[in-house]
């Protein structure tokens, strides 16, 4: 994988400062697993030009400082609560604030809950839903978020997935909205670690997650077959400004283990050979560890 890396980062260096005359923010492309991504990015095709981050803050909403009822009662059943930190925004007019929530609201969600950290002798919230927070409680969400007094913290409480989907979307449109993002910069990223399984949300049987001809991480004879979930693989993504520019993987060279991986998603031995008969057939005679 690092071969790959070293390569495929010279090459767009190269390119990118021949064809334009930008600047690249990071001289070594920054490696994210596709966890990180998700949970920071809310996508696996980050804009890290954009410095805002997200968090989750799901744990906040058992105590019993936090009267926020409607973000507890969903919380109980299952959602997540994730926020977005906006550095000094305490003189932003309401307008703007609400407008961000409108338009959430316009994108399918249920809108962005937010509050503006305060000090006045002691910690408090000004706005909407800030009069349902203690101090203390206020006091764990700025350790857990590296927020400041005089910075805002926009709130989306749901399952994973559209969590996912309107803290990505809402990050980049407060990002643009406050003037964040330098036009003049490409950042590169690779995204590494995707999971070699997922569970399909309608059938709930696993299936592949991303490329199922992807070697598997870990020595092979350790693997725990039995956590498919738990199986990361060799895939890579390299990301700039947002757009996934390309995808690779390290590729599985050993017929007998990707026999195993697609039984695991349902596929039996014949299945295999009858759709993939012509690369069972060339691996069969042996094959040296490749990708690209």
């Amino acid at each position: 994988q690092e071969d790959v890396f070293n390569v495929v980062e010279k090459l767009l260096v190269s390119t990118f400062k021949k064809f334009s005359n930008k600047e690249l923010m990071f001289k070594e492309f920054p490696k994210i697993t596709y966890s990180d991504a998700l949970l920071k990015y809310g996508t696996d095709k980050p804009d890290l030009r954009n410095p805002l981050i997200i968090n989750d803050i799901t744990e906040i909403f058992s105590r019993e400082d936090v009267s926020f009822e409607i973000f507890k009662k969903l919380v109980k059943k299952g959602s997540r609560v994730r926020c977005i930190v906006t550095k000094n925004t305490k003189d932003k007019p309401r307008s703007f604030f609400d407008n961000i929530d409108k338009w959430a609201k316009e994108q399918g969600a249920s809108g962005l809950a937010y509050f503006t950290i305060e000090e006045n002798k002691e910690i408090s919230a000004k706005g909407p839903i800030g009069k349902f927070f203690s101090q203390d409680a206020l006091l764990e969400i700025m350790k857990k978020t590296e927020c400041e007094v005089g910075d805002s913290i926009f709130m989306a409480c749901g399952k994973q997935n559209d969590l996912e989907k309107i803290t990505a979307l809402a990050r980049d449109k407060i990002a643009r909205e406050l003037g964040l993002i330098d036009e003049n910069i490409f950042a590169f990223c690779w995204i590494v670690d995707y999971p070699m399984f997922e569970l399909d949300e309608q059938t709930k049987k696993i299936k592949f997650s991303h490329n199922p001809f992807s070697m598997p991480q870990g020595n092979l004879d350790e693997i725990n077959f039995d956590k498919p979930l738990d199986i990361l693989a060799y895939q890579y993504d390299i990301v700039c400004n947002g757009i996934e520019l390309s995808s690779g993987a390290i590729r599985n060279h050993k017929p007998e283990l990707m026999y195993k991986l697609f039984s695991i998603a349902g596929y039996d031995k014949n299945k295999v050979d009858e759709k993939f008969s012509g690369m069972i057939n060339a691996l069969s005679y042996g094959a040296p560890p490749h990708g690209g």
